[in-house]
């Protein structure tokens, strides 16, 4: 079992940034692959960011590619999401995942354990 806590949302001006942060307790943190994803009122949850357990690789929507940056601390048990210039269209559920597969994940189904979610929304 993997427990996932997020925190750092808030409410923010367009053009400003956040960094949220998840700390995860259990198992071998090191040995799962982390992403972020998130989740507008009345829309799917959507893929946003990942990185693979040794940090070798990222990936990005293209909507924050440029814009969000993922990383991870394996020393404290800590998956971030650095997100700059954000857009209104940003507002969203933000939610950190885990998984102990290999390879390149950016569907939900591919993630076994989910924190609770932190709010992040951004005003115009």
């Amino acid at each position: 079992q993997v427990q996932l806590v997020e925190s750092g949302g808030g409410l923010v001006q367009a053009g400003g940034s956040l960094r949220l942060s998840c700390a995860a307790s259990g198992r071998t943190f090191s040995g799962y692959a982390m992403a972020w994803f998130r989740q507008a009122p009345g829309k799917e949850r959507d893929f946003v960011a990942t990185i693979s357990q040794s940090s070798s690789f990222t990936g990005y929507a293209a909507s924050v590619k440029g814009r969000f940056t993922i990383s991870r601390d394996n020393a404290k048990n800590t998956v971030y999401l650095q997100m700059n210039s954000l857009k209104p269209e940003d507002t969203a559920l933000y939610y950190c995942a885990a998984t102990n597969t290999i390879g390149v994940l950016t569907t939900a189904s591919a993630f076994t354990y989910w924190g609770q979610g932190t709010q992040v929304t951004v005003s115009s």
